[in-house]
């Protein structure tokens, strides 16, 4: 009788892993063309905003921040989650923290990719965006170093800066993985990136060290960059922004959004692709859990700046957030509501925290909770704040609404191309745990 040759695990590990790179199916080709369609859509209308000015929008006074600068923070805090959940989940050596590590840090540098385009949008006249940063001019004007918006520019250009380092230098045993198992023009491809990677104990004795220290350098990084995109508001005198909580509280929403968002990417692609075996029922219910935790913590924020309000003896404060429970964008507030604080609830229920699909709807909703709540705490505090006669609402124009579209689709895009031209799982990782 003739023994079939059992596959050793490492190789079993390596060829499930690589198949998702092999050519691409009709599925992943439809929705690169519908994203990249609407990318271009997107474009189409900046560029018809550019020429025809930001009076195409519907900002107007007092409604000067609108849905651009909630997109931005959206995206921003979307993307200091992704890293901030794998240095952390390697710091504390979780195990299911191969199944997401890959997608978290990717997604970091798309959604900051994504995030850096609105200030430039929301300028209007985009070929004057070098006037944020900090040069001598001929008229010796320099940005003002005490604003939290030159802040910004620092601190997200800093993090995308150890994003980028920390997702190639993870990468790097995988390549050259990929470099030996392919050919042709994708193992010469491979070889230039993995940099000479040969799995040597001197190799591996550095590239172990780096990793911890990047991943420990980052994780504080992480919240003081939120800290500081929180600061654009905290640090002005409008009703609903002026509060002490709102570093904590950003971090929070960050890591809460990103861990929705991070389930919303990895769900499909552990169907579509077949990669089961690697991310368990029991690795979701894991990030369930921070999920959950995290919700908690935004919800004890919520009742937290309420209080404040309603006790801090400050008209302009109270009116704020009644403004918010009842006035014209209450809607969005109880969306916000039952999306980030009830909903999450239900993963208390062992049975609904391992469904997937139930997982994957909940995740879903969070990010739609997680916009809204970006767009009620600026968009609430403009339209009323201490003058009543200054008082107004705003509603996006469809130029607004196609941009915010198309801000989705180059995230999904980008991700899309990502699933096919580097491993998406960690391999050395997850043969480490065979």
């Amino acid at each position: 009788m003739k023994e079939s040759k059992a596959l050793d695990p490492r190789e079993e590990v390596e060829r499930d892993v690589l198949a998702v790179l092999c050519r691409p199916g009709v599925k992943w080709l439809a929705a690169v063309a519908l994203c990249a369609a609407l990318v271009l859509l997107g474009l189409g209308l900046w560029g018809y905003q550019i020429h025809r000015g930001l009076g195409v929008s519907g900002l107007m006074h007092p409604v000067n921040w609108g849905v651009y600068i909630t997109n931005f923070v959206f995206w921003v805090g979307i993307a200091h989650s992704g890293t901030l959940i794998s240095a952390v989940l390697f710091l504390f050596r979780a195990r299911f923290r191969t199944s997401f590590n890959r997608a978290a840090e990717a997604m970091t540098i798309f959604a900051l990719t994504v995030a850096g385009l609105f200030p430039l949008i929301h300028l209007g006249r985009v070929w004057i965006f070098y006037y944020l940063f900090p040069y001598p001019t001929e008229r010796h004007l320099w940005v003002n170093f005490r604003s939290p918006l030159i802040w910004d520019v620092f601190a997200v250009s800093t993090y995308m800066i150890v994003s980028l380092i920390f997702f190639y230098v993870g990468l790097l045993p995988d390549l050259a993985i990929a470099r030996r198992r392919f050919s042709g023009i994708r193992k010469k491809i491979f070889a230039v990136l993995s940099l000479g990677w040969v799995g040597s104990l001197d190799q591996w004795r550095h590239y172990n060290r780096l990793y911890l220290f990047l991943a420990a350098f980052a994780t504080p990084l992480v919240a003081s960059v939120h800290s500081i995109v929180s600061w654009d508001f905290a640090v002005s005198i409008v009703p609903g922004w002026h509060t002490t909580i709102f570093a904590p509280y950003f971090v929070a929403g960050a890591i809460f959004s990103g861990t929705a968002m991070v389930i919303t990417l990895v769900y499909p692609m552990q169907r579509i692709l077949k990669l089961e075996k690697y991310i368990t029922v029991d690795h979701f219910e894991a990030i369930a859990k921070i999920l959950l935790f995290t919700s908690l913590i935004i919800s004890y924020s919520y009742l937290v700046e309420t209080g404040f309000a309603f006790y801090g003896d400050n008209v302009f404060e109270a009116e704020q957030f009644r403004y918010r429970s009842f006035g014209h964008y209450a809607h969005l507030y109880w969306v916000m509501i039952f999306c980030n604080s009830l909903l999450p609830l239900t993963l208390f229920i062992r049975r609904l925290r391992r469904s997937l699909p139930f997982l994957f709807a909940v995740s879903l909703l969070v990010n739609v909770g997680m916009w809204m709540e970006r767009f009620v705490i600026i968009v609430n505090s403009l339209a009323r704040d201490y003058d009543p006669y200054a008082w107004g609402t705003y509603t996006p124009s469809l130029v607004e609404i196609g941009i915010t579209v198309m801000s989705f689709a180059l995230f999904f895009l980008l991700y899309l191309l990502f699933l096919k031209a580097v491993p998406v799982l960690s391999m050395t990782e997850i043969k480490e745990h065979l």
